[in-house]
């Protein structure tokens, strides 16, 4: 019985993913990931040349800024639908795998990357609409707070050193991806022509590494707030960037890391448009 609805489960969840409405809700989500990144690039570059961004330098951030552009509110809508959509869609990759034409890693790895990223995205939805009802604050942004929270459960510092390791973990995938190009395992690279396959392939390698540096530095601060039992060292984005740029040759490296961020967006723009769903 168990196995039958475990089938049943799987055919339903391909099913959607299979619909047209549900393609089309994901490659809009691949838009609206690319533009959040290419906001937090941008808002990057602001720290990078020590001008102080009117937002924060994060997911949430660039969920303001859009916003705030006009029509701002109607767009932000779209981004909404497009993240919960992009999340829905992990969720089902993670549970039934990329299928025979996804091109994408099925191993336990693969799988649970796909599940952190459904969570991930789900969040950023979640932070969407809750900017869209106007009851999104500033605490609900706070990693010291919530690592603070944590570190007070039985057993906290094993649970935010395991969270940083994660973040470690996922942070060297997407360095592994960006070094091999596995990337364009996941794409229609039939469809490119010989420019748009090299763009893509160079927007890809540079933002991937770019997003290994950035979720490398959210786990490593993790990981010392958990070791020094201090939840004032645990950083979300926004801190691990600023903290970038007080290193030595920070202000270069801040800049750099933007540059990929922006790639990264530019990239998963692309593939909205070419990526296998």
């Amino acid at each position: 019985m168990s196995s039958r609805l475990e089938f049943q489960a799987r055919s339903a969840g391909t099913t959607t993913t299979h619909s047209t409405a549900f393609e089309v809700l994901t490659r809009i989500g691949f838009v609206a990931r690319g533009v959040i990144y290419a906001i937090i690039g941008g808002l990057a570059i602001q720290v990078a040349t020590h001008a102080t961004p009117k937002t924060p330098t994060n997911q949430k951030g660039a969920l303001e800024t859009i916003d705030k552009q006009p029509l701002g509110h109607w767009l932000l809508i779209v981004v909404a639908a497009g993240l919960g959509a992009y999340a829905l869609w992990r969720f089902v990759q993670a549970y039934v795998g990329h299928g025979p034409e996804g091109g994408g890693d099925d191993s336990a790895f693969g799988r649970i990357s796909a599940a952190a990223s459904g969570v991930a995205y789900l969040a950023m939805c979640a932070l969407a609409i809750s900017i869209l009802a106007g009851s999104s604050s500033q605490s609900s942004s706070s990693p010291h707070k919530s690592t603070a929270g944590v570190l007070g459960w039985p057993g906290g510092q094993w649970i935010v050193g395991i969270a940083g390791a994660i973040f470690v973990g996922v942070a060297l995938y997407q360095g592994y991806k960006g070094v091999s190009r596995k990337f364009l395992e996941e794409d229609k690279t039939a469809e490119m022509g010989p420019l748009v396959k090299r763009w893509i392939t160079i927007s890809g390698v540079i933002g991937h590494l770019a997003r290994m540096v950035a979720f490398g530095l959210i786990g490593v601060f993790l990981i010392k707030a958990a070791v020094d039992y201090a939840p004032n060292k645990a950083v979300g984005l926004d801190g691990a960037l600023e903290k970038l740029a007080r290193e030595s040759y920070g202000t270069f490296l801040l800049a750099v890391v933007a540059a990929g961020l922006i790639a990264f967006g530019l990239f998963s723009i692309a593939e909205a448009r070419y990526r296998r769903i």
